[in-house]
């Protein structure tokens, strides 16, 4: 397996990864955004995204988005081809991606919004920490990018506050001061349960 920056040549793996991203998206219901094989083949030629291959066959991607004029970098699609998946691919890209960022972008904060607990878990592990979404970039093109989800109108009723994804970021400078100690995995669950709970009653109560 190999796992490496992708670049103009690997553009031909555009649409596949492109009807991954969308086929995960339909199977979880939430989160990731659609892309078009032109936007994906753009993040490729800026050198802002991961492709893992196994020989020529596509087995995973994950790209690169910066956001308030690059004070924050997300990393987005990250998709495992169903060939590839129980393998640990996830982990692999997702460290590779992160430390990619880091290089590329050494100022930025890195940040992520997720309702998956194993997302959580890798950020975590990477150094990620639970945050308000007002810590979290203030671009509006990134929260319009949540218009695909269909938990959007809890995010809008809460005024982009809060929403059942967690926001987590990643401080370089912060990391320096304070450490990096892991969270455990029943601590995203206790907050997932919170959210869901205190969100959908309270959408349920405004119907």
């Amino acid at each position: 397996m190999e796992i490496i920056i992708a670049n103009k040549s690997h553009s031909h793996y555009a649409r596949i990864i492109s009807e991954t991203i969308a086929a995960s998206a339909k199977v979880r219901g939430t989160g990731i955004a659609k892309r078009s094989a032109e936007y994906i083949i753009e993040k490729m030629e800026k050198g802002n995204a991961v492709i893992a291959l196994e020989q020529d066959q596509f087995a995973g991607f994950c790209y690169i988005e910066t956001w308030g004029h690059g004070k924050f970098v997300a990393n987005s699609g990250l998709v495992v081809h169903p060939d590839f998946r129980g393998r640990g691919l996830a982990r692999q890209i997702k460290a590779k991606v992160f430390q990619h960022s880091r290089n590329k972008f050494p100022n930025a904060k890195i940040f992520s919004i997720t309702t998956g607990l194993a997302v959580m878990k890798l950020n975590s592990e990477l150094g990620y920490k639970p945050v308000t979404f007002s810590e979290l970039t203030k671009d509006q093109s990134f929260w319009d990018g949540c218009q695909t989800c269909k938990n959007y109108d809890i995010l809008q009723r809460m005024n982009q506050s809060m929403c059942l994804c967690t926001g987590m970021l990643f401080d370089a400078n912060k990391k320096k001061i304070n450490g990096h100690k892991k969270i455990k995995s029943n601590v995203f669950r206790r907050l997932k349960r919170i959210k869901e709970n205190l969100l959908l009653n309270q959408k349920k109560k405004t119907k």
